[in-house]
């Protein structure tokens, strides 16, 4: 499998662009009530057309689509309607931080407050920002594992959180063996830190964001894992001086493999996904003065 350049112009004039997930359900014959069930599949797909292009442009095109091999080689590439991004960050890439990566906490949930607390002895929520997104695994109730927003920080065993369900937490107390993590396999939220002081701005709702295994901070030279949208406004913690600014931002879809390493990037500007080519076609039209047209579908490769 190779990565194929893909040209730079002309941009494409019309698209369409999808995320798949594969889901089961299951209807009661007695209640009408529905059952659900989503699974780890979960891709980008698309549909590009380029504008009318004379042959001596063309051939780029041509000759990149040739090169793809089909579905067998892979290129990098983006929403073309959303090639710029909203928000104000001021630099191209970030990096992961898990604040928190407790492996084996005691934990008790209190359902009328929403609260996830520790022993008045733990330390589990020391680094934790108001705001992250924590992955709560362990707990015998369902409603009490998942991705949890950070509303409210007591101490440092003590959070308050927006559940990752429309209902509140479940009552339990003192289970053990339970995980709190960040940005790891099924996060819908992310934990980030700036490259450099300098890097400050915003992350807006509807900016995509491409994230790697890769330490690079060239942002041409990395190779996307996952091509995600932040569906909320991140949340900025500015530490000031010398302090690296954090970020939390609510992602779709969820993460497919963890994102480990405090040096591994995430990429913004621009943001791209690894993508190849739906089938094994290739084609194009042309008239009698070498007008080209070329359109051709995309899968996010898993």
């Amino acid at each position: 499998m190779k990565i194929i350049d893909m040209p730079t112009s002309p941009n494409f004039v019309k698209s369409s662009f999808k995320l798949n997930r594969m889901t089961g359900s299951v209807v009661s014959p007695y209640t009408g009530k529905v059952r659900t069930q989503e699974y780890d599949g979960v891709f980008w797909t698309g549909t590009v057309s380029l504008p009318p292009m004379r042959r001596h442009v063309a051939r780029q095109w041509q000759s990149f689509l040739m090169q793809c091999n089909g579905p067998v080689n892979n290129f990098k590439f983006a929403d073309p309607d959303a090639l710029i991004q909203q928000g104000t960050f001021t630099g191209t890439h970030l990096q992961g931080e898990r604040r928190v990566n407790e492996t084996s906490a005691t934990l008790s949930f209190t359902a009328s407050t929403n609260t996830i607390a520790g022993a008045s002895n733990t330390t589990y929520f020391t680094n934790v920002n108001v705001g992250d997104f924590i992955v709560v695994t362990g707990s015998t109730k369902v409603v009490n594992n998942g991705t949890h927003k950070v509303l409210t920080k007591a101490n440092a065993y003590t959070v308050t959180v927006s559940p990752n369900a429309a209902e509140s937490l479940e009552d339990e107390s003192n289970k053990s063996g339970c995980k709190i993590q960040q940005n790891i396999k099924g996060a819908t939220g992310l934990s980030l830190k700036a490259i450099a002081n300098a890097n400050a701005g915003t992350i807006l709702q509807g900016d995509y964001i491409g994230i790697s295994n890769s330490t690079s901070n060239n942002p041409s030279s990395y190779t996307p894992i996952q091509y995600v949208m932040a569906v909320s406004n991140a949340t900025e913690t500015n530490n000031g001086g010398s302090a690296l600014n954090q970020y939390s931002v609510k992602i779709e879809p969820k993460l497919r493999k963890d994102f480990v390493a405090a040096t591994d990037r995430v990429y913004i500007n621009p943001a791209k996904g690894l993508f190849r080519l739906s089938n094994s076609d290739v084609e194009w039209d042309a008239d009698n003065i070498s007008n080209y047209g070329i359109a051709f579908s995309v899968v996010e490769v898993v």
